[in-house]
Parts: structure tokens; sequence; C-alpha cells
């Protein structure tokens, strides 16, 4: 049964993509749906060469398709094997089993800190931080614990990121010392009667560190889920006023405020719970002192994964908070501490400019794409990607795209076509705002490029997929 499916499948795909040969780029466009959407669309081959275009050198909004020129300068930068080394120093001497004395948590902004490289064991670092310091003989700690954060600067937010954005685990603070993606993650459970309130959970460990004003009501089964929640500014106070279904199950990540109190919390309380008393005493230091804190005992350290696998996972999953926590890493590491989001910002531009991109028409407020005011062309973002062929981390690059049909922010696209398992790439969306580049290969077996943007449609992406779908389906069948 399966296989005759797929065999129906693919001979649709195939009539489709004959019947779209017949047709051209602008009478695709001419009749998709949203009228009102501002349509950009370049195509080139491997040498660059421009095979088709439409409005290719006007301006765009690129969203998420920014992260190809920031993850790229990271790898080029840093390169694919560089990894985090976070340390936990001593300042004071162990008694029988008691550190007398504080420990220094040296933040140097690894932002893998939870569970997405640990096959989602959100407690991974810190049950490693644990054993090392009971292996070192120590159950309780007298003094502070203090959290070292001179690495970046002090602005937690890129310019441009929206107020509204701020509340959601795609809007985190950026800091040198992150937990869990900085957010809190909140599991919403109706299975109780109608007019009742949802019962809730969340991590870590329901900590008071956050306050939720549970406001919210379970209405009748048949009804749909809807979504209510507020962030009070400045505050890890969260309104929830949701109406949902009986038996619905809703899972949310927050934004918390505050980012190195909220890893300082959370490691105390893991501490705790597992065998070693604390004072309950924090401390955050922005001092840049290295060679201070480098004369203590390293009494517990994590080294995180290779940022080839770091890149991997933003590009896929688009993560906002990897990109610019990377973004300022490259800073810090080329232009010297503390490692800001205008420095990052240069250092992506100097690597264009490098790769003999026209850096005029990039303009970048932040790394990831989710700022207002970032622009660009599609025609510059695929001539990128044909000069990225040739670099020297390219493969890495390549193999962090997601793959249509398979996984990251494309999995549940193009399955079904001659495009599954065939186009990798990155998306990208923002409010009126779709993008899709990258790469794939032709009925005839020829790699192709694209940059495909919709920008100032009303309504669903849903149709805009479909077109840049159709566009690519019409490539496919044609070279």
């Amino acid at each position: 049964m399966l296989q005759t499916i797929r065999t129906v499948l693919l001979i649709l795909f195939v009539s489709v993509a004959n019947a779209l040969s017949a047709q051209d780029l602008l009478s695709i466009i001419d009749s998709a749906p949203n009228k009102e959407a501002f349509w950009s669309v370049s195509i080139r081959d491997t040498d660059g060469n421009i095979i088709e275009e439409y409005n290719s050198d006007k301006l765009i909004i690129p969203a998420s398709n920014q992260k190809l020129f920031t993850t790229a300068a990271i790898l080029d930068g840093l390169k694919s094997e560089y990894r985090y080394h976070t340390k936990i120093f001593g300042l004071g001497n162990l008694v029988d089993s008691t550190w007398n004395g504080d420990l220094i948590i040296l933040g140097v902004g690894d932002p893998s800190i939870s569970g997405f490289m640990y096959e989602e064991d959100r407690d991974f670092v810190f049950r490693s931080f644990t054993d090392q310091l009971k292996s070192k003989g120590i159950n309780k700690i007298s003094g502070q614990l203090i959290a070292s954060v001179s690495y970046f600067d002090f602005r937690m937010y890129p310019k441009g990121w929206d107020w509204e954005d701020l509340s959601f685990y795609y809007g985190v603070e950026i800091a040198p010392l992150s937990f869990n993606n900085n957010a809190v993650d909140l599991v919403v459970d109706a299975s109780v009667s109608q007019n009742e309130k949802p019962e809730l959970s969340w991590y870590p460990g329901n900590t008071s560190f956050v306050e939720f004003i549970n406001e919210q009501n379970v209405v009748a089964p048949n009804r749909e889920y809807d979504e209510d929640y507020l962030k009070f500014p400045g505050e890890n106070v969260f309104y929830l006023g949701s109406d949902l279904p009986e038996g619905y199950l809703e899972e949310e990540s927050f934004a918390i405020t505050g980012a190195a109190d909220y890893f300082l919390t959370a490691l105390d309380m893991y501490l705790n719970d597992h065998g070693i008393e604390t004072s309950l005493a924090f401390k955050v230091d922005n001092t840049h002192n290295p060679d201070y804190w480098e004369t203590y005992p390293v009494l517990a350290s994590h080294t995180s994964e290779p940022i080839s696998k770091l890149v991997e996972w933003t590009n896929k999953e688009s993560d906002n908070f990897y990109t610019e926590m990377m973004l300022k890493t490259l800073s810090a590491e080329k232009q010297g501490i503390p490692g800001t989001f205008e420095n990052g910002i240069k250092e992506v531009r100097n690597f264009l400019g490098r790769m003999e991109i026209d850096t005029m028409y990039v303009i970048m407020k932040d790394g990831s794409g989710m700022a207002s005011g970032n622009f660009t062309k599609t025609s510059i973002l695929s001539e990128f990607l044909v000069k990225m062929q040739h670099h020297s981390g390219f493969d890495t690059f390549y193999n962090s795209m997601s793959i249509a049909g398979i996984d990251g922010t494309i999995a549940h696209r193009m399955k079904g076509t001659q495009l599954y398992n065939n186009f990798k790439g990155k998306s990208g969306f923002v409010g009126g705002v779709r993008t899709l580049s990258g790469y794939f290969t032709t009925a005839s077996g020829e790699r192709l490029i694209v940059s495909l943007a919709a920008n100032n449609f009303i309504g669903k992406v849903r149709p805009i997929d479909a077109v840049h779908e159709q566009i690519l389906a019409y490539l496919y069948a044609k070279y």
C-alpha cells in the first residue's frame, strides 16, 4: 500500500513538473495568490552564472537566511573544532568535606549548557559539575556562587529586536553564562474538568525564580486552543490567560530576565538536590580580570561539543540564541573582550568582504535575522552560496543546512517530490517575510543555487511555501 502511494505521488510530481516546464518563472509568480507580496528570485549554476531571476537586485528582508552569512563567518573565524571551556574556580580551601570559600563560574559564552547537545538531558552539564565537585571531596560550600560575566558586554539584546519577542524562547537574553537557552520550560496540562484551572509544572524544578499567574480556563474539548500569554516587562512574572480544550497539553518556553542569576539559581538548586549543601548566596561579577581567576584551582569544568555541531543545530533549527551567542564569541575572540553585537557584525561583514561580496547591500542589525532593519538581495545570497562552495569549511557549512522532508525547519516540506532529500538550505520567517535559500540537484544532475524571497505578504506562510516549491519544481524539470 505504501509503495503504491509513493508511486502515485511520484507520477503526480512528474506530471506537475512536466506542466511546469512549459511555464516560466514570471508566469508562476504572476499566478501566485498573494498579489500584495513582493517577490524576489535568484537562480545560479555552480559557476555563479545567473540562469533565472526576478527582482533579484532589489533589497529584501532576509529573515533567518541571514544566519547563512553569520554561521559561515563563525566557521571561518573560529574554525569548526573550536570548543567552549566553562570552568569553576575555587577561592578558598577544603576542610573535611566543606569548601570554605567561594566558587567562581567563568562564563565564556557557551550556548549549549542545556539539553540540545546531550540527547535532551538538560541537567547534563550541572550533573557533571556536581560529580566533579564530589570527586574532590566537596559536600558543602560555605561561601558564594559567583558568576563571572565579563566575556560579553552588558547589552542583552541586539538592536531592532521587537519587544513582543522578548517573552519567548526565540527572543531570550544573550549572556556569557547561560542555562537552558535562558528560558523556563512550562507544561500546561488540561486533564481536569471544564471550568477548572489547568495544572502547571515547569523546568528547572518548579523554580521560584519565576512566577506564573494562572488565569487559564479549561473549556469544552471541541473548542480550539486560544493562547494568551504576557510577560511583565523586566520581571520573571508571567500572566497565563489561555483557554485550553479539555485534555489538551501545552508546552511553551518563556524567556527569563537576569541570565546570570538564573544560571546560579538553577545550579544551586541542582547542587542542593544532589548532595552538595550551599549557603544560598550568589553574586554576579562583571569585572574583567582573567589572570586573577586563573590563579585559583579549577574544581570543575565543562568542554562543549565542537562549534561545527553547534552551527549545525543553529542552521537546522534556526536558533536565534545560538546564533547571537556565537556572534558575540566571534567578536570576543577576534576583537577582544568584551564581545559585542556590533563587533560581531563587523567580523561577519569583513568575512563577506574577503569573499568579494558587496557589503553595501548587506545591512545587518543582528546575526540571526530577527531584528528589524536587516536587508540584502537574493542575488547576493545566491552569489554567497556559490562562493561558499570553494571555502575550506564548505562541507561543514553545507551539512549544517536542513534537508527537505528530513530534518530542521523544512522537515515537513517537499515530501513526495523529487526535492525530498535533495534540497538542502535555510528557511526564514518573520512577520510578512518568507525566505528560502540553498542547493539542489536537477533532473539532469546539475546543481543549482537558489534564493527565494517573499516580502510584505498578508496571512499564513503556506501559500508562499507552495509558490516557492512550485518554482523549485519548475527548475528541477527544466534544468
